[in-house]
């Protein structure tokens, strides 16, 4: 045995040897190509600073930067069948969803939330695009509706944040039996007299744009959102015509009365907070302090959540 080569050597190389870097330490700007320190991005909400380029932002960053105190309360979900058609392709369909949950930490794509935005008790639906482009599926379809029908019990204002590619292939006709029933949950929203106010995030696409993303009270995107139903360059080549270049953009849809506004990430906070004092009639939030629950309106104004044991709150 070599003393030298076997232990000094390897010790050395130890010490001075190459170090393992994280991947995501700088994150190249899709539009300019800049590189941005990732903990810089973070702490401006996932924006470019120097091209305000919105990127995907993850869902706990998103709903902690949305409510009062960055605090927010996990809604318990109903579960449903993992693998209705024993789907497969490249691999089964249950390996998938093992796949992205221990990606993501999420049991499916959509989270629901409660809390308060600037003193106003909501309910919040939030797609997270990175468990498999926020598709839409049966576990998708029943969060939204238990968050709707959360917000119809204790008389909330609904919000979605819509991210999604549109519904889950792996489930078939079940994924799309989504679409009349999360309408059908927003008929029944509607006829309450609660607001629901729909923020499009980038992408928004497919039969989630054919739904409940396009059945707001109010439509909210952010800048350079893409927002549409089939692909650009499907429509290109089924109609034979050049789109233009700003095709299926918030600012595009917004110009031909798709979108009511297009709103920064750091502004939606408070933009969204005076729609709903306005929709719901209550006095500004400069006016007010934290609200009593004898002081809430009884025709219609949202009511206090009552604190639940099977509502852990949020990490």
């Amino acid at each position: 045995m070599n003393w030298i080569t076997n232990y000094v050597r390897p010790r050395i190389n130890s010490m001075f040897g190459k170090r393992d870097i994280p991947e995501n330490l700088w994150i190249k700007c899709p539009e300019t190509g800049e590189m941005v320190f990732h903990k810089e991005l973070e702490d401006n909400l996932w924006v470019i600073p120097s091209s305000g380029y919105h990127m995907k932002i993850p869902v706990d960053a998103r709903l902690k930067s949305f409510f009062d105190e960055n605090w927010y309360e996990r809604l318990k979900l109903p579960s449903v069948p993992q693998d209705p058609l024993k789907f497969r392709d490249v691999k089964r369909y249950t390996d998938r969803l093992k796949e992205y949950r221990n990606k993501t930490g999420l049991d499916d794509s959509v989270v629901v939330a409660l809390g308060s935005v600037e003193q106003v008790p909501v309910v919040v639906a939030c797609h997270d695009f990175t468990f498999m482009g926020g598709s839409l599926g049966m576990a998708a379809g029943e969060a939204i509706i238990t968050g709707i029908m959360k917000a119809i019990e204790f008389e909330r204002p609904f919000i979605m944040f819509a991210a999604s590619g549109g519904a889950r292939m792996q489930e078939g006709i079940l994924s799309l039996m989504q679409l009349p029933r999360t309408t059908a949950a927003l008929d029944m929203l509607r006829e309450k007299g609660l607001p629901y106010i729909v923020v499009l995030t980038n992408p928004t696409t497919g039969g989630v744009s054919a739904s409940y993303a396009m059945l707001g009270d109010i439509h909210i995107a952010e800048p350079g959102a893409v927002i549409g139903f089939a692909g650009k360059r499907v429509i290109e080549q089924t109609i034979r015509e050049k789109l233009p270049e700003n095709f299926q953009t918030a600012e595009y849809l917004q110009d031909h009365g798709m979108v009511d506004m297009v709103v920064a990430r750091h502004d939606l906070r408070p933009t969204i907070a005076r729609i709903l004092r306005i929709l719901l009639k209550l006095p500004p939030s400069s006016e007010t302090a934290q609200p009593d629950d004898a002081d809430m309106p009884e025709d219609g104004g949202p009511k206090r959540l009552p604190a639940t044991a099977d509502q852990p709150a949020a990490a």
